[in-house]
């Protein structure tokens, strides 16, 4: 009921917002609208940007505080979900792809919609700002001694800047990975980067030809030295050039030629977005930079929440070892809550983290798929690497080094995911729509289906109790959660699990070693047999099973340090709620201070003039009170919610130990083959050497069509028949 009520609340602000956008260039917004409301907000404590937080950043900080409220008051609420299935065959058709091949990637209905009426917002407020500036353009031109094609050569330019800051707005909320307003409308972090890309390059071709403009017009009018005017209380030239010269190397080195190539240029450069958002706060002014204010305030939330995890050192127990140069990590993890009886930290299939190795590189982070269950793993969670780059050779050299060190320095950022992963709650009725999770880079011969897309879900109809899952390589890792939380619904519910079909192709046969993984260390507590699983395994470049001795996998184990925490929530168990009152809170500590710093300090200078006081230094003033109302808010709830995890977490040290048997801390501790679990694991796979899989034939005999897709496409691409 509370939940309804926040939602029926927050439809009208968030429609009101959307509005706001389209009555902004027009004549009724600027004369009539804005002055009253600056009227009627104008005051001693705030002057004239009082009112542009009002109307700009205050909807959205109140949009995403109340979604903090409503996330968490959902948590508990274990039949949403259930539900959700069946609501979206609503939106079925608008969920299919329409575009699966281009520069935009896979889009469906939905977001082809959506970004035609943001263009179509952009083409509006241009055409709109134009029409109202040109209509005194020839006695602007006279008064100012130009040409009329000058003059609306700087109207033109003006317009530019004044459209790409729409662009700027919406910037940084597909990047805040934490981001309530995100979850609100269903989407992640992961699933949006593609629409932060979307508006980088949007921005990007606005600002520059907002840039071009008006050193063409300075050219023409003789008035270059305007290029090096940085005015006290006017627009900065100076900063908008800065801000303009950081968002082209940002831009630049983002193209897919070089990014991919080159992933470190383009990470590092990628923190010019400091000093782009700097120099553009002074370039415009604080009070007309309210309008990307929301956006970066959230993301900023984000970011330092994000770097406070990112110093802790986690508890790294063991890392199995594969013969095919692949380890899996295994970390400690918050243990069971003992009121509530579920773990501190939990997080759906296909989740991932972002993982920091001090002793290879103190400034690399790389992000991994979780590959253990939260419900079949409660104590620990787990990641695999596959040695193909630089770092993760140099991690697998270090664990699997004949003499291997007693202790592994790790920071884990995330865990990130989806929030809930339906198709394994329960087995579809007919007809029903069926959710499956697919490669960013699919193609659309593996689906011989209908499909729905949405993001990187895939909803299709479901008329058989059969789950196909394809994967390619170590694209097998994001389906190693899903088995392992099908394996534990099998064996703990009274659920219908489908019968589960895996179909994975290798290059060589070393690397079926990857199928070792799909049980956890402690595989001798799992019943396979409960689960339907059949595994159809295909090496395609060794025409026969290595003759060689076979080397079996290899744990090692890791002496526990006192200074090492487990895996935990950024801000515990109750993290929607804590970052609510975060983004609350620093809000309110910046209003305070910056009523303080306005009615004491620069009013008496400028009476709410905005002619005396320097907009520089009142926009660096105003930025710094946001990083501290930030900084001051997040630690002490950051630090508070470890105090209270490490209440029930002081015993962990010591718990995750090798077997009192092993005769040391580093040993082989190779499962025995004729173990139960892994006996059925055996008993559950086909081998095909020398073969690919054909598709075609595999799923007509499945007659199924649910299907899920992981890996690299090339490679699949490579090693699949269609």
């Amino acid at each position: 009921m509370v939940r309804a009520a926040i939602k029926l609340f927050l439809v009208p602000v968030f429609l009101a917002y959307m509005v706001l956008w389209i009555m902004m260039p027009t004549n009724l917004y600027f004369e009539h609208w804005m002055p009253e409301i600056r009227a009627k907000t104008q005051s001693t404590y705030f002057g004239d940007q009082g009112a542009s937080m009002l109307i700009y950043t205050f909807p959205i900080l109140f949009i995403a505080t109340m979604g903090c409220i409503y996330l968490h008051l959902g948590k508990k609420d274990t039949d949403l979900n259930r539900h959700r299935l069946v609501q979206t065959s609503r939106f079925a058709t608008l969920k299919q792809p329409v575009i699966v091949r281009g520069p935009l990637g896979i889009v469906s209905w939905m977001e082809l919609s959506f970004l035609t009426m943001f263009v179509a917002l952009l083409v509006w407020s241009t055409s709109s700002y134009l029409t109202h500036m040109f209509v005194h353009i020839d006695q602007m031109a006279a008064k100012g001694g130009l040409l009329v094609w000058e003059a609306k050569l700087e109207m033109s330019g003006l317009a530019l800047g004044l459209v790409g800051n729409i662009c700027v707005a919406f910037l940084f909320f597909p990047v805040t990975r934490g981001s309530s307003v995100l979850r609100l409308i269903g989407l992640t972090s992961e699933a949006s980067v593609k629409y932060h890309i979307w508006m980088g390059h949007i921005a990007m071709t606005i600002f520059t030809a907002h840039g071009l403009s008006f050193i063409f017009f300075w050219a023409k009018t003789r008035q270059m030295s305007e290029v090096l005017k940085w005015d006290k209380v006017d627009v900065s030239n100076v900063a908008g050039e800065i801000a303009l010269l950081s968002g082209l190397a940002m831009w630049a080195t983002s193209l897919p030629q070089i990014r991919r190539k080159m992933f470190e240029l383009f990470y590092y450069i990628h923190h010019l977005y400091i000093v782009f958002v700097v120099f553009f706060v002074f370039h415009v002014g604080f009070s007309y930079s309210c309008i990307m204010l929301p956006g970066f305030y959230l993301f900023l939330i984000d970011r330092y929440l994000r770097f406070l995890q990112s110093q802790q050192r986690i508890s790294l127990v063991s890392a199995r070892i594969l013969p095919c140069e692949t380890v899996e990590l295994n970390f400690s993890k918050s243990p069971v809550c003992l009121f509530i009886l579920v773990s501190e930290l939990s997080y759906t299939p296909t989740s991932m983290v972002f993982v920091n190795v001090r002793g290879i590189s103190k400034l690399q982070w790389h992000p991994f798929t979780i590959t253990s269950s939260s419900n079949m793993n409660p104590d620990n969670l787990s990641i695999v690497i596959k040695s193909e780059g630089s770092w993760s050779s140099e991690l697998y050299q270090k664990l699997s080094s004949p003499s291997p060190i007693d202790h592994l320095e790790v920071s884990i950022e995330g865990p990130y995911g989806p929030a809930s992963t339906p198709f394994l709650r329960y087995l579809p009725k007919q007809n029903e729509l069926f959710p499956c999770f697919c490669n960013d880079k699919f193609d659309e011969a593996f689906v011989p289906t209908s499909y729905q897309a949405n993001n990187n879900m895939f909803y299709m109809r479901c008329r058989h109790d059969t789950l196909v899952m394809l994967s390619g390589g170590s694209g097998i890792t994001p389906l190693i959660s899903i088995i392992r939380e099908l394996l534990f619904k099998a064996s703990s519910s009274s659920d219908r699990i489908p019968q589960t079909f895996l179909i994975c192709a290798f290059k060589k046969s070393v690397d079926l070693t990857m199928l070792e993984l799909l049980l956890p260390v402690s595989g001798a507590t799992v019943d396979v047999s409960c689960l339907k699983l059949q595994i159809e395994a295909y090496v395609t470049r060794d025409k026969e099973p290595a003759t060689d001795n076979r080397r079996l996998p290899q744990n090692v184990w890791f002496k526990p340090n006192a200074l090492d925490a487990p895996v935990s929530a950024i801000l515990g168990p109750n993290s929607w709620l804590w970052l609510g009152v975060i983004i609350s809170s620093s809000f309110v500590i910046f209003l305070l201070l910056l009523g303080i710093l306005t009615r004491y300090y620069i009013y008496p200078i400028d009476h709410n003039t905005g002619m005396i006081y320097a907009s520089s230094a009142r926009a660096a003033l105003h930025m710094l009170f946001i990083c501290t109302a930030i900084a001051m808010t997040a630690t002490a709830v950051f630090l508070w919610s470890k105090k209270q995890t490490g209440k029930g977490t002081r015993q962990i040290q010591g718990m995750d130990t090798p077997p009192k048997t092993s005769p040391a801390w580093f040993h082989n501790a190779d499962r025995e083959l004729e173990s139960f679990p892994h006996q059925s694991l055996l008993q559950a796979t086909k081998v095909h050497y020398g073969e690919r899989p054909d598709l075609k034939s595999r799923l007509t005999f499945f007659t199924v069509l649910s299907i899920m897709l992981q890996g690299n496409l090339t490679l699949i691409q490579q090693h699949v028949r269609v």
